[in-house]
């Protein structure tokens, strides 16, 4: 009979996201887990099969996390522009409020992983793909009442706030202020097309 594990695997693998957040995956030791998460390594090895592993368990936390936090945000009825001024604004605010400046875990991957980590590169891609979906709703129901002109391309605008989310990541991380991330949200809500 096995041993019962004698950790909370939640607990765990949210501390080695913070680190592998904070640090990257390459920067990142098996010591610098086993000092973040409390456990040994041979507990890791066994719960997560590798670093790799538990790269992975922590990096789906973080998209589900933050792709559940960026659907609410989107789930309102009040007119799109606001709505994404909001969206993009609160990722300006994080930014700013993060005195590490660590970004977004997904496009930190992206950046570092990608393409050779084909997992984190399937993660990545369907959190992303998530997000635009969530948009393109949020972008159809506004042009379903009329505040954008009825052949906007709704999919190819959403995947260009998404790219916005992510360029404001990045941007955020070189110590970018309020006034230049700004700028950014403002020009990228310029892109919407006007209703009639």
């Amino acid at each position: 009979m096995g041993r019962t594990r004698e950790f909370d695997t939640d607990v765990v693998v949210a501390g080695a996201m913070e680190v592998f957040w904070r640090r990257g995956y390459e920067a990142t030791s098996i010591q610098d887990l086993v000092e973040a998460t409390g456990i040994g390594r041979g507990s890791l090895y066994a719960a997560f099969g590798s670093k790799d592993g538990l790269y992975e368990e922590a990096l789906r936390r973080y998209a589900g996390q933050s792709t559940a936090g960026l659907i609410a945000q989107l789930d309102r009825d009040e007119p799109v522009r606001e709505v994404l001024r909001d969206l993009l604004m609160g990722l300006v605010d994080d930014t700013l409020a993060d005195p590490g400046r660590k970004g977004c875990l997904m496009t930190n991957t992206a950046v570092e992983r990608l393409p050779r980590d084909a997992v984190a590169g399937r993660i990545v891609g369907g959190a992303f793909d998530t997000i635009a979906e969530a948009v393109t709703v949020t972008l159809r129901r506004a042009r379903d009442k009329g505040e954008l002109p009825q052949d906007a391309d709704v999919t190819a605008l959403a995947d260009f706030i998404v790219a916005t989310i992510q360029g404001l990541r990045v941007h955020g991380k070189t110590g970018a202020d309020r006034r230049r991330l700004g700028s950014i949200v403002d020009v990228a809500l310029q892109a919407l097309p006007l209703s009639g």
